[in-house]
């Protein structure tokens, strides 16, 4: 008896556990707007036309960027918003 109450208490944790985690996903689309507002508001990358698609949490970042230094920031901007898994970066630097 002791043993099946531990294996239900344990199966309810567990339920909980899987609970907890699907309520604190980010969308979709909620890390696209967020992306986009980082993006738009760093002082560095500010005013670069960037394409931005994202899918399962991975964030693509397309489009061309003046020098290696904006691109590389705006990949660090877009790892740092809540959800992003990845970031696939094809900025290409461009004159």
């Amino acid at each position: 008896m002791r043993v099946q109450s531990v294996l239900l208490i344990l199966s309810l944790l567990a339920l909980l556990c899987v609970s907890l985690n699907a309520a604190t996903k980010v969308s979709d689309d909620k890390i696209y707007d967020q992306v986009k507002i980082k993006l738009a508001t760093d002082s560095l990358v500010m005013g670069v036309d960037f394409e931005i698609d994202v899918k399962e949490g991975v964030v693509t970042l397309s489009g061309k960027v003046r020098t290696q230094k904006q691109k590389d920031r705006a990949e660090r901007v877009a790892k740092k918003v809540k959800g992003v898994a990845k970031v696939v970066n094809k900025l290409v630097v461009s004159l």
